[in-house]
């Protein structure tokens, strides 16, 4: 049977994403028909997330418009931003992300083809997403990555292709990732002292990871965006060695505040807020400059005079950003959100087929 291996898709739930509109719309898409209003609006069903509550409060959100060349939510944010979560797989096991023993993974079968990602994405893409990020698990561990990157970056309407990588393997594949059309990569590394990168990420691999910011650089990515989390207690002590990278390298370092996730014993003690984060910068940097972000940036962006790089502090726990969020989520199962710490999920992939299949 054709439908076998695919797990139950539960058609109740693909209309309702928290209070948006995307889900129902993408859905109608995938099956060729517009589904009634009913459907779409669902309002009053709202999930308790920090998206949601923060925009009902919100004296900037207009109504819900959905269009056939947009995707804009029942708050008015218009989703051109998409991250697709190439795999569950990781080389890395980083304290914050998982457990030490891992994380139980979805069977292969489950997960989305090639062919299907470019499918969902060629919709999303026709649908007004104009941005997109690969992440993982690890996505450069995935063996038809360049194939991949090849095919989205044919996508008529993209301009972005992304990419966030630990750096453990990227160097060697930058080139040809490049040439396939990645335009722009972030790196994660949250230490510069071996013995804590060893700790944190129970793998070693630091030089290798510097490696991959050097080969960013030296194929043109400028900036070369390095995402640090920062944990009270283990790494809030770097923050000024991190920020000396941008001296005369045109990286991005960006502080990202620790946040919760399943499994990785968050707790609030842990997390130094951005204010303490800037101040720490600015005593030993006091040249440093607010520079003007975007209406969807998640970053607070900083320019320190002298320096060819820049800072960025992320703070998704003190100072959210839900009402210019743009992104949209697409992970390895096929299921999509569109709010990292929203419980909602729909199962895109059983659309996928049987779209892929009405049209043989």
């Amino acid at each position: 049977m054709w439908l076998s291996g695919f797990r139950k898709f539960n058609f109740s739930n693909s209309y309702l994403l928290g209070d948006c509109k995307v889900g129902s719309f993408l859905a109608s898409s995938l099956l060729g028909h517009r589904l009634s209003d009913g459907f779409a609006s669902a309002r009053g069903r709202t999930c308790a997330t920090s998206c949601a509550k923060y925009l009902e409060d919100s004296p900037n959100a207009n109504p819900a418009i959905v269009s056939d060349d947009m995707l804009i939510d029942s708050f008015g944010r218009r989703h051109s931003y998409l991250r697709i979560s190439l795999t569950e797989r990781c080389n890395l096991r980083c304290q914050y992300c998982m457990p030490a023993d891992g994380v139980e993974l979805t069977p292969g079968p489950q997960l989305l083809s090639q062919n299907e990602i470019i499918h969902l994405a060629d919709l999303f893409v026709t649908s007004g997403v104009d941005k997109i990020r690969l992440t993982g698990g690890e996505p450069t561990i995935r063996k038809d990555i360049e194939d991949i990157c090849f095919r989205l970056t044919s996508l008529k309407g993209l301009k972005t292709l992304a990419m966030t990588t630990n750096g453990i393997t990227l160097s060697r594949k930058l080139p040809k990732l490049k040439e396939c059309g990645v335009m722009s990569i972030n790196i994660s590394l949250d230490t510069l002292v071996p013995a804590k990168f060893e700790f944190i990420t129970r793998r070693k691999g630091l030089e290798r990871v510097l490696e991959s910011i050097d080969a960013a650089i030296d194929c043109g990515y400028n900036p070369v965006k390095v995402n640090c989390v920062v944990m009270r207690g283990f790494n809030d002590d770097e923050l000024c060695d991190f920020v000396e990278l941008t001296r005369d390298k045109p990286i991005n370092v960006r502080f990202i505040e620790f946040m919760p996730f399943d499994g990785n014993v968050w707790n609030v003690q842990k997390l130094v807020p951005f204010s303490e984060m800037k101040d720490t910068v600015a005593k030993h940097f006091t040249e440093i400059m607010r520079l003007q972000d975007h209406p969807s940036d998640t970053a607070k962006n900083f320019s320190i005079k002298g320096h060819l790089g820049t800072v960025s502090f992320v703070t998704s726990m003190t100072e959210h950003f839900c009402a210019g969020c743009n992104r949209l989520r697409l992970l390895a199962d096929g299921n999509f959100k569109v709010c990292l710490f929203g419980p909602s999920e729909v199962n895109l992939s059983l659309l996928v087929i049987l779209d892929l299949y009405l049209s043989l």
